[in-house]
Formats: structure tokens, C-alpha cells, sequence
């Protein structure tokens, strides 16, 4: 359990981190604006929760979907529809991103460890 918090505390600093490069803020930016999108466009049409429109909206994107969730009105299916064809990229190339930047990141610590 320790170890989960960790690599949390960890991925957190990684965004943190990234947030000097204007790119990565950008991307992180655009990220936020499409989930919080989705989340509002559920709770309005679909009156579901805010808590339950973010969670849809995070795994629809992540393509995780459980299946607890999904859209029961015609304009909440066709509202999905157009949102994961355009989130999906998103949300992949945001984690590419962060992936990216945490792979940066070790390669910086073990050039440094090696140099002293």
C-alpha cells in the first residue's frame, strides 16, 4: 500500500514538473478544459451528479468504461460519440507527455549520479 502512495506522490511531481514547459502546460490546459466539458455536459443532460459525470467522463476518455455509467438520452449518445473521438487523442497524447516527461527525468538523475 506505501508503494501506491509513492509512485502517486511521484506521478504527481512528474506533472509539476512538467509544468515548465509551456507545451506540457498547453496539453494540460486542453486536458482540463475537454474533461470538465464532458463532466458539465453530463450533469446537465444526463442530470447525473457532478461527482458521477467526471468519473464517466474520465474513464469514456481513458477507455476504461465500466459500464456503470453511460448516456440514456439521444443527445448524451451522440454528445459521446463526437467527445471520444476527440478526447481520446487528448487524453492519450497527455499521458505520452507525462510519460515522456518522467522518462526525461530519470535519464537526468542517472547522468547526474554517474558525473559525481
Amino acid at each position: 500500500m506505501l508503494r501506491f502512495f509513492v509512485d502517486i506522490l511521484r506521478y504527481i511531481a512528474r506533472v509539476l514538473n512538467g509544468l515548465k514547459d509551456p507545451g506540457f502546460r498547453g496539453l494540460l490546459l486542453f486536458t482540463a478544459a475537454i474533461l470538465a466539458t464532458g463532466t458539465y455536459f453530463y450533469h446537465l443532460f444526463e442530470k447525473w451528479r457532478w461527482l458521477d459525470a467526471f468519473y464517466f467522463s474520465v474513464t469514456t476518455l481513458t477507455t476504461v468504461g465500466y459500464g456503470d455509467f453511460y448516456p440514456r438520452t439521444d443527445s448524451g449518445k451522440i454528445f459521446t460519440i463526437i467527445y471520444i473521438f476527440l478526447g481520446v487523442g487528448v487524453i492519450l497524447s497527455f499521458i505520452n507527455t507525462v510519460a515522456r516527461h518522467a522518462k526525461d527525468q530519470g535519464k537526468e538523475r542517472f547522468n547526474h549520479r554517474w558525473r559525481s
